[in-house]
């Protein structure tokens, strides 16, 4: 008769266990924030400017090919003529950060 409750409680134990075994599967994506285009245009063309400057460039060979806006920072990539990458990185407040070589 002792074997009974250890058996309800092992298999208590397992159910409880099998439960918090199933995961969310959904994918968890960053929060998007909202950015006025004056300010999106101003961060664009510093980072033009810092990009021309380190490719030694003209700003006109100098493409932005995508901007992300996330929870605490802003990112511009972009490529120079001779199809050299970089990407630009902002804070919050759309401060330049730096400028990363791809």
């Amino acid at each position: 008769m002792t074997t009974t409750p250890i058996r309800l409680y092992m298999l208590a134990a397992v159910i409880l266990l099998a439960g918090c075994a199933d995961e969310n599967t959904q994918p968890q994506h960053a929060q998007k924030v909202k950015i006025t285009p004056a300010h999106s245009q101003a961060m664009e063309n510093q980072c033009r400017e810092n990009a021309a400057h380190r490719y030694n460039v003209a700003l006109q060979h100098i493409k932005i090919t995508d901007f992300d806006a996330f929870q605490g920072s802003y990112e511009m990539q972009g490529s120079t003529a001779r199809e050299e990458g970089f990407t630009c990185a902002f804070d919050t407040d759309g401060q330049f950060l730096h400028l990363s070589m791809r």
